[in-house]
């Protein structure tokens, strides 16, 4: 027995004994599911009247606070033909600023909180984040409130910044493997709108300054509560944190619209994408149709552990093709999770274009090696012992917690869901690993995606 797990059955025995006294066995239920979760700190959740769900997890960073609003809009919501990449658009237009607040008064007030701010969008969410002085948190509150209930914006404003959008996705498209990520996507999928991007279909982001009338119907539709989480961590009150929200977000109009996502028909045949450059290192994209997120169905943990087993530096696929061959620079690959089904991606930059057969025939092999010679205990065991480990290194602040937390929020709307999935790791066997692998890793449900400077894939 390691000596470090004295304290954690010490604990445990306390637990027991002071339920055994109390005789609770709610309390009971209650401590154990604490001691078990991931996340040694109390998720405290408040959902306010008009559907915003407020999320505290008081951390100890003396004077620190993160303050987060995760908004479950994102381009898998961009369901009108024509108008894809405005849940981008606006995580560039939130900055524009308000009546009470314009730009630079915003920026001045931050300033004198000392807080910084910034966003981020994806699939599946856009998320607004500041990280600042604790004492200050009120002024968090007014700042984000006023912009997420007055946004205010000229015709003018929006080109300057539709124009912007249009410079980034030129920008991003000149790299290769931005690009065809862009092609394998839209060809990868046939209905469903993760087939464009985040930033959208190119003709669409030309077309975007003329879309005013559009952008506005679009922040009238998504923009409001019940979209919203709000999540602050960090040297705060549940008690505060719950009623600066009902304060100044209290008064958010709810709104009434649901979008109608196309559900993916099923995928019959591989399908090809290539992208002929010349003097790059040629690259091999495996990507196959992989399930939904899921706190508690076992698909997704045994895919994550099997990416982890596969591509870790100590892997025999690693040792094989990068240390001991050497025909591949680096190979890596998982699951993206998302709301909807997407893919299981798998990227190789290989040395050699006439490798690149050689590369994706390895890793059919390395997948069909785990049918027939199941994983080895020791692996899998130490493999979801450093999946929970690394997570644990990782949530060392404010910012990191809520970041995490804004992950699993945008997925099923719960923060919990992060304690749920960890527990989930812990039940993955050999046997999910191979069901996983006869159940996804199919040629039909494959898309191989290529760089090289030929003219054809080049793999079959």
């Amino acid at each position: 027995m390691r000596k470090d797990s004295f304290p954690k059955i010490l604990l445990l025995t306390v637990i027991i004994l002071a339920t055994n006294l109390s005789g609770n066995r709610a309390t009971a239920q209650n401590a154990l599911d604490a001691f078990n979760h991931i996340l040694p700190y109390p998720i405290l959740q408040k959902k306010l009247t008009n559907g915003l769900n407020v999320v505290t997890v008081p951390f100890d960073s003396p004077g620190i606070a993160a303050f987060y609003i995760v908004m479950r809009v994102g381009s898998r919501d961009e369901i009108e033909k024509g108008k894809t990449g405005f849940a981008h658009f606006f995580e560039h237009m939130m900055f524009r600023g308000t009546e009470k607040y314009p730009n630079e008064k915003y920026n001045a007030v931050l300033k004198s909180i000392g807080a910084s701010a910034n966003a981020n969008t994806d699939n599946d969410r856009t998320i607004y984040h500041m990280t600042g002085n604790a004492l200050k948190l009120e002024q968090m509150f007014e700042l984000e409130a006023d912009r997420f209930m007055n946004l205010k914006y000229s015709i003018g404003d929006f080109k300057a910044e539709a124009g912007a959008v249009k410079g980034e996705f030129t920008k991003n498209s000149s790299d290769p493997y931005e690009k065809l990520s862009e092609i394998m996507l839209n060809t990868a999928f046939d209905k469903h709108t993760y087939k464009h991007t985040t930033m959208g279909f190119f003709e669409d982001v030309v077309d975007m300054p003329n879309q005013y009338d559009y952008s506005l119907q679009f922040f009238k539709k998504f923009y409001r509560p019940e979209y919203a989480t709000i999540v602050v961590v960090g040297d705060v009150k549940a008690e505060e944190v719950q009623n600066l929200a009902t304060k100044y977000f209290g008064i958010w109009e709810p709104g009434n619209y649901i979008s109608n996502i196309p559900v993916e028909p099923e995928q019959k045949e591989t399908r090809y994408v290539h992208l002929k450059k010349e003097n790059f290192p040629p690259y091999l994209n495996l990507n196959y149709k992989s399930p939904a997120f899921s706190d508690k169905e076992m698909d997704m943990p045994a895919l994550d552990v099997l990416a982890s087993i596969l591509f870790s530096d100590r892997s025999e696929l690693y040792q094989k093709l990068v240390v001991k061959e050497q025909k591949v620079y680096s190979i890596d690959g998982g699951s993206n999770d998302s709301r909807d089904p997407n893919l299981f991606s798998v990227g190789a930059s290989v040395k050699d274009e006439k490798d690149l057969q050689y590369v994706k025939d390895e890793f059919i092999k390395a997948l069909e090696g785990f049918l027939t010679k199941p994983v080895d205990a020791k692996i899998l065991a130490d493999t979801k012992s450093n999946l929970k480990y690394k997570y644990s290194m990782s949530i060392d602040s404010p910012d990191a917690i809520a970041n995490s937390l804004a992950h699993y929020i945008y997925l099923t709307g719960d923060p919990e869901s992060l304690n749920r999935i960890y527990a989930l790791y812990n039940k993955v066997t050999g046997e999910d690993l191979m069901r996983v692998i006869k159940k996804y890793f199919t040629s039909e449900r494959l898309t191989i995606a290529t760089i090289s400077p030929g003219d054809t894939v080049g793999v079959k």
